[in-house]
């Protein structure tokens, strides 16, 4: 092996000393006979052994390796050796299959293709050098309950704060309340706002498709781009928190159940833009009810606890969702759990009791439809709407949120969906888990950012924003 490169790097130096061009510049006008050939030494040698060798000489000194002919030109732009370079050298912390979704899928901006590149059409040889090349961005998850941010390089988020829905006080005006939220986001980073560009999730919010709700949520996002523009950010990209989801599940088309902090929200998205005219459906109830309901139990048991802090941190870490509820309380469910500072608690059937009201919501005493009836409901919607001639694209479900996270949720909900919807609707049905526990829609923003193509038209710059108040932004 070490002979091998040895002999390539002959070839090169050789090369490099005989012209006075640099080996950037060579074109084919300059190419001998030889141009066709990798050398003596390495025509008999198979193609994969090959790059294998170029595999361990890195991707820097491949390119150099591209200059020394045209057969070693095209040997070095093979698809296979920069999908190896994706993979273990960029340092992005993304898993393979998320890169190649993302420039498959989203590198061509918003609007999104309806029909994405294909993969022989891609040169990742080039989109390699480009992601090497995209700046570092700001990422706020806006959230419902709690805020997320960090750096787009970094492998999750550094650090988290409260909503800007709630920040402040919330009698001061908008722009005073989103002025102060952000400011102390770019002060807790320690980052000039006028350095980066900021990929900002929003929750989903004003939901109907009536001329008022439009009027709201183009309302709160001109507000967000005043402040941020007025801050000096030289670029927003503002998507809302259900399509980064669904971005992070690796899918561009499919309903994403939102567990929010108050509210569920089931909302159906095609293409990375949701359909309001099918409808999103919202059910009143979310962590906070939950985190509720289980005080409750833990009170009718005499389980003596001092804070909310203490519920929530025993939901988050003892409660599930039974696969079957009535058999579930024939079994002994205990469990045990030391709160830091606080002590030790023992659960038993307010395990699974707690995230039973999602699927029966007047256990907990509120009136509405059941999680897996709202989905049902909303695939019903899409299946009528006939959108598009594939009618799968709604059978993919992607849970969201922190109360989403609860395990057997995914597994319970499926299941009560296939027993509710008719078998040609359930056929091919799939629920998955948010891919990246809370953070999920954290890390559909990451994919965005690190896209080769990035910021292109997913972000609006100040002139834009000045000059067509009523632009064309991914809501």
């Amino acid at each position: 092996m070490a002979t091998l490169l040895r002999k390539v790097w002959e070839s090169v130096s050789t090369r490099s000393s005989s012209t006075s061009h640099s080996p950037l510049q060579l074109t084919s006008s300059s190419a001998t006979s030889s141009d066709s050939s990798l050398g003596p030494c390495f025509d008999s040698i198979p193609l994969d052994i090959l790059l294998q060798i170029l595999r361990l000489v890195g991707p820097k000194d491949a390119i150099k390796l591209g200059c020394v002919s045209r057969a070693w030109r095209s040997l070095v732009s093979d698809n296979r050796l920069w999908i190896y370079f994706l993979q273990y050298y960029q340092g992005h912390d993304d898993p393979w299959d998320s890169v190649f979704f993302a420039e498959l899928s989203l590198r061509s901006g918003y609007p999104l293709l309806t029909f994405p590149n294909r993969t022989g059409e891609l040169s990742f040889m080039r989109i390699y050098g480009q992601r090497a090349q995209v700046p570092g961005s700001v990422i706020i998850d806006g959230g419902s309950g709690y805020c997320k941010f960090g750096w787009s390089k970094y492998a999750c988020p550094s650090g988290r704060s409260a909503t800007f829905l709630e920040f402040g006080n919330i009698e001061s005006p908008m722009y005073a309340r989103l002025r102060h939220f952000f400011g102390t986001i770019y002060s807790r980073m320690q980052v000039k706002p006028s350095t980066q560009p900021i990929v900002l999730s929003i929750p989903i919010c004003h939901y109907d498709d009536t001329d008022s709700a439009k009027a709201s949520r183009r309302q709160l996002k001109d507000a967000i781009h005043t402040v941020l523009f007025d801050m000096n950010v030289p670029a927003v990209c503002a998507v809302n928190q259900a399509t980064l989801a669904l971005f992070a599940a690796r899918r561009t088309s499919g309903i994403v159940v939102n567990i929010g902090f108050q509210v569920t929200s089931v909302v159906p998205i095609l293409n990375g833009k949701v359909t309001r005219k099918v409808g999103v459906e919202v059910i009143g109830l979310g962590a906070l009810k939950l985190t509720g309901y289980l005080k409750e139990l833990m009170q009718q048991n005499n389980i003596n606890f001092e804070s909310l802090y203490t519920v929530r941190t025993l939901k988050e870490n003892l409660c599930y969702v039974a696969a079957d509820y009535k058999t579930e309380l024939l079994k002994d469910t205990r469990a045990s759990m030391e709160v830091p500072a606080v002590g030790w608690f023992t659960l038993s059937k307010e395990r699974f009791q707690t995230g039973e009201i999602l699927f029966q919501p007047r256990i907990g005493g509120v009136c509405a439809m059941g999680l897996h009836q709202a989905v049902a409901l909303c695939m019903d919607h899409c299946h009528a709407a006939e959108l598009t001639c594939d009618d799968t694209w709604f059978k993919t479900i992607v849970l969201s949120g922190g109360t989403a996270c609860l395990p057997g949720l995914a597994e319970r909900l499926e299941k009560e969906l296939h027993e509710t919807l008719s078998p040609s609707l359930a056929n091919g049905l799939r629920v998955i888990p948010p891919p990246h526990g809370p953070d999920t829609a954290w890390f559909g923003a990451k994919f965005i950012s690190n896209l080769s193509t990035f910021p292109g038209t997913w972000c609006i710059r100040k002139k834009q924003f000045r000059r067509k108040s009523r632009a064309n932004i991914m809501w």
